[in-house]
């Protein structure tokens, strides 16, 4: 009888089991990536919070849009 264990092993030993693997290392590197950049735009937004709306609008941003800028500004520079 073969057990989820038994068959798990079967597949990381095979080719399917190692793209499987090479998928999944991928994927990490994608999501620590990401966290990253969204950790860094937190920081950013911090920063920024703790300005004037005067020193904001200087700086073409807003208060009622500094987190979506923020955060668009972030997506815009993990697309290049």
């Amino acid at each position: 009888m073969m057990t989820m264990d038994h068959h798990l092993s079967d597949a990381s030993t095979g080719a399917t089991g190692q793209l499987s693997l090479a998928s999944l290392w991928s994927r990490l590197a994608v999501w620590a990536r990401t966290c990253a950049d969204y950790y860094n735009a937190a920081t950013v937004y911090e920063q920024l919070s703790h300005l004037s709306n005067a020193e904001l609008q200087r700086r073409g941003l807003s208060r009622e849009t500094l987190a979506r800028d923020i955060i668009d500004a972030c997506e815009r520079a993990g697309r290049r």
